[in-house]
């Protein structure tokens, strides 16, 4: 009998979770930009699996995950033909897109933390990567519909991830289960996108960022 690590298995099941949500996402997109199929699904694809496959190159996981298994590829396939077939359902919640984003940032950045983790990574390194895998697939999905990427403006994204990135690395230290602070991190990444996509949370912006017409 095969014997799987806990921490193995919970983390490539919130892998498999988080792919088809970010791939979700990014069909959701896809359609409210009015793509083809075909676009919509290469948009699923790229949203789904740009942020592991950077994170695992930095790491030196090669190749990267997202290409040796066919998971990643049936997972985005999957949710991108669920969107665009029933995109209706998505369209009556509000902004769709930025709540399965949140989910599958969160989901990432925890997942790609622990990877980071495993792979010898030192904590402050392994939070950034963490980071890193939550908003790589977001960001190449704003700019392949030509939009400034959510990292680059002032709402919390990058700093949601990274939030969820140092709850994993903090439970690690004191030796808290995974399952424990995984979901801790998730949480914690979620709420702090929902609270800016709904409350107004912003990161500071320079006063001297934008000069007023004379």
């Amino acid at each position: 009998m095969i014997h799987v690590q806990p921490n193995v298995l919970l983390v490539s099941v919130l892998n498999l979770i988080g792919t088809l949500v970010f791939a979700m996402s990014g069909a959701a997109q896809g359609v409210q930009r009015s793509m083809d199929l075909f676009g919509v699904l290469v948009l699923a694809f790229v949203t789904a699996v740009t942020g592991g496959i950077t994170r695992d190159m930095l790491i030196g996981a090669i190749p990267p995950e997202s290409i040796t298994s066919w998971h990643s590829l049936a997972l985005a396939m999957l949710g991108g033909l669920f969107v665009f077939r029933f995109f209706r359902l998505f369209d009556r919640m509000q902004q769709p897109v930025l709540l399965f984003d949140a989910i599958g940032l969160g989901i990432f950045a925890v997942t790609g933390t622990q990877k980071a983790l495993d792979y010898g990574i030192n904590w402050p390194m392994a939070a950034i990567l963490g980071m890193i895998s939550g908003i790589g697939g977001g960001m190449m999905r704003d700019v392949l519909t030509a939009q400034v990427p959510s990292v680059l403006r002032s709402d919390l994204y990058a700093v949601a991830a990274l939030a969820g990135a140092l709850i994993v690395v903090a439970g690690n230290a004191v030796h808290l289960p995974l399952v424990v602070v995984g979901w801790a991190g998730v949480a914690i990444c979620v709420f702090l996108r929902v609270m800016a996509i709904y409350r107004g949370w912003r990161v500071p912006v320079s006063r001297w960022g934008r000069t007023e017409p004379s």
